[in-house]
């Protein structure tokens, strides 16, 4: 969001705009071309968004086009921009006509995206040319679905929302369980979900009742990400948060079965979980996968410490990125001897995970740093949802605060790292449904997280606009056309 932008403001704003005399107007009839089957598929996608938006027909021309999509990754007008993040940037020229440029296909996404809210907003833009880039390779948000289902229409309409701020990284976590202290009930009464039915006999019982995605499900995920910028990062948290394993397989939980903890004195909880993960993987087309890894019982952690080390070596060893929610200020008093000292130092954890800092006391920003772990801002004060909870935001994010004291490299609590730092990948709100025994719908979750997405990624995406106030950015954000291609989801903003 900008204040020079041509015409309207946008959300998120350019990173440079150079304004030029002249405008120029969108005609009923607007031609495009594309150079090569990548921008040829950005050029249709937006032509869908143009009409649904504007009723505007837009067509391949071969001739004098008002609309020139190119992808060109030798572009020198890109090389100064930081390599990590280059791949999203874009360029605009309005003139007489518009040409959008990019290094990739996501890249020249990303600037129909913010065509798109120009045109929406005011068909006749200022001439002028705008150069644009994240400030951060990671923009995103996690979606709680072990504790309460979310329909796939719901998912696909998080995906299209997210990327209309340029949020590039959605979060499943697949499986969860109600927390028993709080609600008072055993456990053989706690309720659990697993959400990814397989077609095998061996992992099919999994599955949740209650709702799970078949594979075509997660297809239909993976596709619209695909076409929309999003990258996903499926989730399969243990070993707590693994009632939904034990109540089918009790030999394989902590006080036989007893608990929501899988038992790690041996190796065959391990092996079970190797073995999810292994009828999953195929599934999952994404670089990343987050494992979980969190709030474990702390008085055990040799046997977390040879959890997360072979869990992680596992997926890497599937051509996999792991993930992990950050634990080891808890579970150990220090990351360990470094990863060069040996390939498994015996006192240490492996080094080469993402860590998401979601809680300063189990594991800040400056000390996952310090250890060497590149990081996600997870931080539940926070960026952390909890549906009419009394606890993290039970109602939404506190938005004024967010806009006033927050950029991606704030953890609060006095924990914060330098802008920019480059073990720092970006940040990623969440929502939890912790509370299961309250009743609410996807619609309720979505008026919660809606307002959040403009902010954060305007945040994520070029930090707070100089000079702009919180209700200057609220008056933006509800000028802002609504998104296109709504499946499930009752309005847009």
């Amino acid at each position: 969001m900008t204040s020079c932008t041509p015409g309207a403001r946008i959300i998120p704003g350019f990173k440079k705009w150079s304004p030029a005399t002249g405008s120029f107007r969108l005609p009923e009839v607007l031609g495009f071309r594309a150079s090569g089957a990548d921008a040829e598929a950005v050029a249709e996608a937006f032509a869908a968004d143009l009409a649904e938006l504007l009723a505007t027909t837009v067509c391949s021309a071969t001739q004098a086009p008002a609309l020139e999509f190119v992808i060109d990754p030798e572009d020198q007008r890109f090389a100064h921009i930081p390599e990590h993040v280059r791949p999203e940037a874009y360029r605009l020229v309005v003139g007489e006509a518009i040409a959008l440029t990019a290094p990739t296909a996501r890249g020249l996404y990303w600037g129909t995206r913010s065509l798109l809210q120009l045109l929406a907003a005011n068909p006749a833009l200022t001439h002028g040319e705008a150069l644009d880039w994240p400030d951060y390779p990671v923009r995103g948000f996690v979606i709680d679905v072990g504790r309460r289902f979310s329909r796939p229409a719901f998912i696909r309409d998080l995906i299209r929302h997210m990327s209309w701020h340029k949020l590039n990284t959605l979060v499943i976590h697949l499986n969860d369980n109600e927390i028993t202290k709080d609600t008072g009930r055993p456990w053989n009464e706690a309720q659990h979900g697993f959400r990814l039915r397989s077609d095998s006999d061996d992992f099919a019982h999994l599955a949740s009742t209650d709702g799970s995605y078949v594979r075509a499900d997660w297809e239909s995920f993976e596709d619209l990400a695909a076409s929309q910028g999003v990258n996903i990062i499926p989730e399969i948290d243990a070993p707590a948060h693994a009632r939904a394993f034990i109540v089918h397989h009790p030999e394989l939980g902590r006080n036989g079965g007893d608990s929501d903890m899988l038992d790690l004195t041996d190796s065959t909880a391990i092996n079970f979980m190797k073995g999810i993960f292994n009828e999953f993987l195929p599934w999952f087309r994404g670089p990343l996968v987050h494992f979980g890894a969190d709030e474990y019982d702390r008085e055990h952690p040799q046997d977390y410490r040879r959890y997360f080390n072979e869990i992680a070596a596992h997926l890497r060893a599937c051509g996999k990125t792991p993930v992990a929610w950050g634990s080891l200020s808890v579970m150990s008093k220090s990351a360990g001897v470094s990863k060069s000292a040996s390939p498994e130092p015996p006192a240490g954890y492996d080094r080469d995970v993402i860590m998401c800092s979601w809680n300063n006391e189990w594991y800040g920003p400056l000390e996952a740093t310090s250890d060497g772990y590149r990081i996600i801002n997870t931080n539940d004060d926070l960026l952390y949802t909890v549906p009419y909870a009394d606890y993290y935001c039970g109602t939404g994010l506190p938005l004024e605060r967010l806009w006033n004291e927050w950029e991606p490299h704030i953890f609060g609590a006095g924990q914060e790292l330098s802008k920019g730092h480059p073990q720092l990948l970006g940040a990623m709100s969440a929502l939890w449904n912790d509370l299961v025994l309250e009743y609410y719908t996807e619609q309720d979750m979505y008026t919660m997280v809606a307002p959040t997405f403009g902010l954060l990624g305007q945040k994520m995406w070029g930090g707070t606009p100089p000079g702009v106030t919180f209700s200057e950015f609220l008056e933006a954000q509800k000028a802002l056309p609504q998104w296109p291609g709504k499946e499930f989801v009752r309005g847009g903003k």
